[in-house]
């Protein structure tokens, strides 16, 4: 699904030459290369602040710890994602509250949103799905009227635009009061072990979340909150450092196989092939297909059967996941569309070193399957 070793041979030089000077020079937390690594994400994202983390599962624990959210306060999230989006919910003991998405993008929107706000309603979590923007600026202003807490789960989206309706552009995740990624290795920009990151304008609510993502201390040994201990080494971040570089060659070189994907299954009809939204630039975390007959296990099987891997992203509801089943805030039925894109979507192979003859194999495959 994805070749870190092929795009590592191309960068091996400059890679292990920034990973043996954080070693020589022995600063592993909080070294040079996290406050470099940090001021080229701001400035490559076009917000203020960035605070690095360990793990995109911390990004949005910090985030929520950083609201001021209490016990028993409603968070709606999309029920078609991945579990990191809930489990913090829970964690903190908060109620998650889950809707349904749209059948084309995978995104939550604005009018899903409100139809599940109440009045113990204090955020929303949007995921940036496989590698676009939800339509935020509804969702912002749907915030805004409730007064929401609006924090952007863009661990699958890094290096996307969004375009507002008079034109304006911005990175997706600097949108709401609060972005989190994840560095995951698999992600468009991967470290080489785990490592996140959250981002916003508010210098206030900045502080906040380097004091909660450090022990709840500004100063050594004063700990004004309770905090955690989530740090990004110095090693991932020289590692990313080099990366970020080229984020958005990498983006291109995904658009493009996504391309190719497009054309070699446009005359399928038992297929549907990623929607765009309008508003928003798509970096393909994923390229996820729907299988409109019914028998999307039959080709994960025909595919594996060939040597060309899939992915299920995601098999099960959030909210048939046992784990979950107490803590949500709404009973429910089924909800439609995420039901339905669980038994039906299938991801192929989405990664930057896909050159012609892999896509030509995976999708001739795709393609026999059909015939």
């Amino acid at each position: 699904m994805v070749d870190l070793q092929s795009q590592y041979a191309k960068l091996q030089e400059e890679i292990d030459a920034a990973v043996l000077e954080v070693i020589r020079s022995a600063t592993f937390i909080n070294g040079p290369a996290v406050r470099e690594f940090q001021a080229n994400l701001e400035q490559y994202l076009g917000v203020k602040h960035v605070i690095p983390c360990a793990n995109g599962t911390d990004a949005l624990q910090i985030a929520l710890m950083a609201a001021g959210l209490e016990p028993g306060d409603e968070v709606i999230v999309p029920a078609f994602t991945y579990v990191a989006t809930a489990e913090v919910i829970a964690l903190l003991g908060l109620r998650p509250v889950m809707v349904d998405v749209d059948p084309d993008t995978f995104n939550v929107t604005a009018e899903l949103i409100e139809q599940a706000i109440t009045p113990k309603t204090k955020a929303v979590v949007p995921v940036n799905l496989f590698g676009q923007s939800c339509d935020m600026e509804p969702i912002v202003e749907a915030a805004r009227r409730h007064n929401l807490w609006v924090v952007e789960d863009n661990a699958q989206a890094i290096g996307a635009d969004y375009t507002f309706s008079d034109g304006r552009r911005r990175k997706t995740g600097a949108i709401g009061h609060i972005g989190c990624t994840s560095f995951y290795p698999s992600k468009n920009l991967g470290a080489y072990g785990d490592g996140g990151a959250m981002y916003t304008d508010d210098d206030e609510l900045a502080q906040k979340l380097r004091m909660v993502a450090n022990h709840g201390q500004n100063k050594r040994y004063y700990h004004r909150l309770v905090g955690v201990n989530s740090r990004l080494d110095s090693i991932q971040a020289a590692i990313l450092n080099i990366k970020l570089k080229r984020l958005d060659d990498y983006a291109a070189a995904r658009q493009a196989a996504a391309h190719y994907y497009d054309n070699a299954f446009a005359g399928i009809e038992q297929l549907q092939t990623p929607k765009r939204h309008e508003r928003s630039t798509h970096v393909f975390h994923q390229y996820t297909l729907i299988v409109k007959d019914g028998r999307r296990d039959e080709l994960q099987a025909f595919l594996s059967n060939k040597g060309i891997p899939t992915m299920i992203y995601y098999p099960v509801p959030l909210y048939e996941q046992e784990a979950y089943r107490k803590s949500m805030a709404n009973e429910m039925d089924k909800l439609p569309v995420t039901d339905a894109l669980c038994r039906s979507v299938i991801s192929l192979p989405m990664h930057t070193e896909l050159d012609e003859e892999m896509l030509t194999y995976i999708s001739e495959g795709v393609k026999g399957f059909f015939e």
